[in-house]
C-alpha cells in the first residue's frame, strides 16, 4: 500500500485528491494538511509520497519541502501547481522535489503518477519541463555548455537510460523498455548521476533537457564540444 499525504491550503483540493486516490488500488491517503500543519503531519504519518502545494499563504511549499528533506528517511515529494511555468518549480526541483503535478491533472492519470513516484520515477513531462525552462531562460543559460560536456561523457546506453529517466520511468520500467535487468539499470543510473554530478533523477532530467537531449536538437547538442 502506497501511503500518501496531500498538502494544500484549499480544503476542496485536498478532499478532491483524497477521494480520487483512495478509490485507486494500492493507494491510501493517510492524511491531508495545510502548510502550517504539514511538517508535523508528515513526521507522524511517515508517508511514502507527499503531494505538496508550492504556493500557500502561511507556510509555503518550499519551506515545507526543505523541512521534510531534513527527516532521517524523507518521503518522495511532488509539488502541486496551477501553472507548468511556475517560477518556484525550478527552485523546488533543485531542492529535492521528485517532480511536479498540475492541479488539473486528469483523475485517471493521478494514481499512476503517484505509483511512478513511489517506484522512484520522475513526474515531469518533457513538454512541461521545456515550457518551464524556456519561460526562465536565464536560470541556466551559463551552464548549458558545461551540461552538454557532461552529457557527452555518457555512453550511448547511458544516454538511452537518461532519456527514459526524464520520461519518468522507474528502474524496473526502464529495464523492461530496453531489455536490461533491474540491477544493470541501477548501475547505469548510478554511473549517470556520478558523471553528470547531480544528486538525483530530477536534476539529471533537467540537465538532459538543458543539454538538448530531449529536444529535436538532441543530435546537434551531443555533437557540440567533440
Amino acid at each position: 500500500m502506497i501511503r500518501v499525504v496531500v498538502v494544500d491550503d484549499e480544503a476542496l483540493v485536498r478532499s478532491g485528491f483524497e477521494l480520487i486516490l483512495n478509490a485507486s488500488d494500492g493507494i491510501q491517503v493517510v492524511a491531508t494538511a495545510d502548510g502550517a500543519q504539514a511538517a508535523d503531519v508528515i513526521r507522524r504519518e511517515r508517508p511514502d509520497v507527499v503531494l505538496l502545494d508550492i504556493r500557500m499563504p502561511h507556510v509555503d511549499g518550499l519551506t515545507v519541502l526543505r523541512e521534510i528533506q531534513t527527516l532521517p528517511e524523507p518521503p518522495t515529494v511532488a509539488m502541486l501547481t496551477t501553472f507548468d511555468t511556475d517560477e518556484y518549480i525550478l527552485t523546488a526541483l533543485r531542492s529535492g522535489a521528485a517532480g511536479f503535478l498540475l492541479k488539473d491533472t486528469e483523475p485517471e492519470q493521478l494514481a499512476q503518477l503517484v505509483r511512478t513516484l513511489a517506484a522512484g520515477g520522475v513526474v515531469m513531462s518533457p513538454k512541461a519541463s521545456r515550457a518551464l525552462l524556456r519561460s526562465h531562460p536565464g536560470a541556466y543559460a551559463p551552464q548549458v555548455a558545461e551540461d552538454v560536456a557532461r552529457v557527452n561523457l555518457l555512453t550511448d546506453r547511458e544516454r538511452d537510460v537518461l532519456v527514459l529517466i526524464a520520461e519518468g520511468l522507474s528502474n524496473a520500467d526502464i529495464g523492461a523498455r530496453i531489455h536490461l535487468s533491474a540491477g544493470t539499470v541501477k548501475d547505469h543510473v548510478s554511473s549517470i548521476l556520478t558523471k553528470l554530478r547531480v544528486a538525483g533523477r530530477v536534476q539529471a532530467a533537467l540537465l538532459a533537457e538543458r543539454a538538448g537531449l530531449l529536444s529535436d536538437g538532441a543530435d546537434t547538442a551531443r555533437d557540440n564540444g567533440r
